[in-house]
């Protein structure tokens, strides 16, 4: 999986994730609420209420649910349109019970924000105005249009008009706020959901390829000894059957697959062991693994190490951990994706700690997004051109989000910049600069919090 294949779940697919049971039960709650206050209204306050058409509002809202109650399974799960559909009639139910009991004057007309809270968190954005601009029609009606409330004695209830302007002006405000609050907030939380999602399906298929490279060694270390014992006996059975050619043509063939497996196995076992000593490897070597896939793809990778330390400071052994590989393989991708010629990685270290840059002489990150590198699914600008080198690449920042966040459950603290960067290898300016710094006793595998151990290697069990 590449980052180019994942995308952010729009509110149109996360609609259709609502089951029509949530809908349901949700709708019994306010149809409770409506029979409570049409009937107790009359009977403490002595207001005289339009219950027929009340309770006509309120009916059709019963027969609607248990339409949808005994047609459809509990687990039916509604469409974009459906739950769309559902809101705007409960929107309109709610409106025309407003509209019987004074309109504006009601207090309860702060209901009618909540069709709209729904839509903003649940809905595309499309629906969201649709359903958004209804509510701000509906208020327009109400505000000019409505039976009044009288008691018992006649007398009308009623607010000063310039209270009812003031209403009128709230809840519009109230409508485009709660709306734009409530997707802004859901908006973040789906991204940074889908984000770290797909963070831990990279990390998973890490993790099994470097599993898999373990257990593919460690097969073909383990068949070496067999293999090279009937390599022996073909080759003396080669010997005593040449007199035999019917028989001898068997065990040259025996022979030549023996050979075969051999040069399979020999191919297979490059991988590695997964043993105690392959668990923790040379600083560069890690490096250069993490580089080595994109090493062919036309352009320059440069690897270089401070050689300045003395022998108190030799090169560390680290921990051969899936974040570090799979983030600053991230980093390098994204290095020679938009460098112009060539990408640099720089190591340096100390007894404290250990730094990798990645360097590119590439155009650098935009200005404008430079505060918000390693944020999910960030949205492009209406400068910000495809790349033709990539044309798949949409700029959406997953990448670096997944590379920061395995590189941060290492230990790692990240910094992204651009601008000058005088380095052995240059002291011109420099495209986009990513330094990764790890605390030493976080990934030293010597001395660190999690010192590899020496011993026996464990048998791989699968």
């Amino acid at each position: 999986m590449t980052q180019a294949t994942i995308r952010p779940l729009g509110g149109r697919m996360r609609a259709n994730w609502i089951r029509l049971r949530t809908m349901i039960v949700l709708r019994w709650f306010a149809i409770a609420g409506q029979l409570i206050a049409t009937t107790v209204a009359p009977l403490l306050y002595g207001l005289q209420l339009e219950l027929g058409w009340c309770y006509f509002a309120i009916g059709a809202s019963i027969i609607a649910n248990l339409v949808a109650t005994f047609i459809f399974p509990q687990n039916k799960r509604l469409s974009e349109s459906e739950n769309l559909a559902m809101i705007m009639f409960d929107l309109v139910q709610l409106s025309f019970l407003l509209f019987l009991t004074g309109g504006l004057n009601n207090p309860f007309v702060l209901l009618l924000l909540g069709p709209v809270t729904i839509s903003a968190a649940a809905l595309s954005l499309r629906s969201t105005i649709v359903l958004g601009g209804m509510a701000i029609v509906v208020v327009s009606i109400l505000a000019v249009f409505h039976l009044p409330l009288h008691t018992e004695g006649g007398d009308t209830l009623a607010i000063p008009e310039l209270f009812i302007f003031g209403h009128w002006i709230a809840l519009i405000i109230a409508i485009v706020f709660t709306s734009a609050y409530s997707r802004r907030v859901t908006s973040e939380i789906h991204s940074m959901s889908d984000a770290l999602a797909a963070t831990q399906l990279a990390l998973v298929r890490e993790q099994k390829l470097t599993d898999l490279g373990g257990v593919v060694a460690a097969a073909a270390h383990e068949l070496g000894t067999p293999l090279a014992t009937i390599k022996l006996a073909s080759a003396e059975l080669v010997g005593e059957l040449k007199g035999r050619p019917e028989l001898l043509e068997d065990a040259v063939l025996i022979r030549d697959q023996t050979d075969r497996c051999r040069d399979i196995l020999r191919d297979m076992g490059r991988a590695g062991k997964d043993d105690l000593h392959l668990r923790q490897a040379p600083l560069m070597t890690v490096i250069e693994g993490a580089a080595d896939p994109h090493l062919d793809r036309g352009k320059k990778v440069i690897i270089l190490h401070d050689e300045s330390s003395g022998p108190e400071t030799s090169q560390p052994a680290i921990l051969r951990m899936p974040e570090i590989i799979h983030g600053l393989r991230n980093l390098v991708q994204n290095g020679v994706d938009f460098a112009e010629t060539t990408v640099w990685i720089e190591a340096r270290w100390s007894k404290q700690e250990i730094t990798v840059r990645i360097l590119d002489d590439g155009p650098g990150f935009p200005p404008h997004l430079l505060r918000r590198i390693g944020d999910p699914f960030m949205p492009r600008g209406k400068s910000t051109q495809t790349d033709p080198a990539r044309p798949e690449y949409e700029g959406m920042g997953l990448g670096l989000f997944i590379a920061k966040t395995l590189l941060e459950r290492s230990g790692a603290r990240l910094s992204f910049a651009n601008g000058a960067e005088n380095t052995d290898a240059k002291s011109a300016l420099s495209g986009a600069v990513v330094e990764v710094t790890w605390p030493r006793v976080k990934i030293d595998a010597r001395d660190g919090a999690t010192p590899i151990e020496y011993g026996q290697n464990q048998k791989i069990t699968v």
